[in-house]
């Protein structure tokens, strides 16, 4: 089960799913929300359920992308985005939920922080997976996560080293993340620009891409 947690969702499309840019992401869904926190979005102070019934959603609102399961939960792009509101609320619900309740492999894409996840729901994750690219900022971003993660009481974070154009690339990261277990490395290819370019899955365009990957999932995954 895949589970596209970013606000600029695009796990559909990199799944190739046709028809992405129809899906609305859960986060977006106002009916809903009101009908299962019992409230209404937007509205000032009001009191809503704290514990909605998510068990029914993920067999209602999955999509298949090529034989893998997929639930684009979106994000909370308002003003409101912050603090504990009913979109949030649902969200991290529904991913306490297929983490813990569903005994499937589940793959959380999101954004560079935590936010979706409670501690409890947290120590259920068996690997952390950040990705980076050979940069200061970025290793800085693997720093502030890994701070999370530890708050969070995550145990098992590694790192995927991302665009990589030569050998100084790769000895830049591992001596500037020594403190770190690197999963890998993915080497830069143009082809990727071109997939996106074109609205296609990365993969079909970067097949040595896609075997690096599934030699890193065969050897860390068992």
């Amino acid at each position: 089960l895949a589970i596209d947690a970013d606000p600029d969702a695009n796990l559909a499309q990199a799944l190739g799913v046709k028809n992405y840019k129809e899906i609305t992401p859960i986060s977006e869904m106002r009916t809903l929300i009101d009908e299962r926190t019992e409230t209404k979005i937007g509205t000032m102070g009001a009191l809503f359920k704290m514990n909605p019934k998510v068990s029914d959603l993920p067999e209602k609102l999955s999509i298949n992308a090529d034989g893998v399961k997929l639930m684009v939960l979106g994000g909370i792009k308002t003003a409101e985005g912050g603090c504990i509101c009913p979109q949030s609320v649902l969200l991290k619900v529904l991913i306490t939920h297929l983490i813990l309740a569903r005994g499937e492999v589940v793959v959380l894409d999101m954004e560079a922080g935590l936010e979706h996840l409670g501690r409890g729901t947290a120590r259920a994750v068996d690997k952390m997976i950040v990705v980076v690219e050979p940069g200061s900022r970025s290793i800085e971003t693997a720093r502030h996560i890994k701070r999370l993660t530890e708050e969070l009481r995550i145990k098992n974070i590694e790192i995927v080293g991302n665009k990589i154009r030569s050998e100084k690339d790769k000895d830049f990261l591992l001596k500037n993340m020594n403190d770190f277990s690197f999963l890998g490395f993915l080497p830069f290819n143009e082809n990727i620009i071109e997939a996106d370019l074109a609205s296609r899955p990365p993969y079909e365009l970067n097949p040595e891409g896609l075997k690096i990957i599934s030699e890193m999932i065969q050897g860390n995954f068992e």
